[in-house]
């Protein structure tokens, strides 16, 4: 059954990817898929690691901190 990726800035809290997983396997039931059949896999990924715009997120968004 369905197993989503989540690409995410390093430092998102517990909370915060509790609400990913709930939220993204709530669609999924939504669609008529048993909730027990979905995984979520969450990736942090260190923001100068990530590119935007042809720039690092660390030097883009400099002062966003992850929820």
């Amino acid at each position: 059954m369905p197993i989503v990726h989540v690409n995410v800035w390093k430092g998102f809290s517990s909370e915060a990817k509790k609400k990913v997983i709930e939220g993204i396997t709530k669609v999924f039931v939504e669609l008529g898929i048993p909730k027990e059949a979905v995984e979520v896999i969450i990736h942090e990924v260190p923001m100068e690691n990530w590119g935007i715009n042809g720039e690092q997120a660390s030097e883009k968004f400099k002062y966003v901190k992850a929820p």
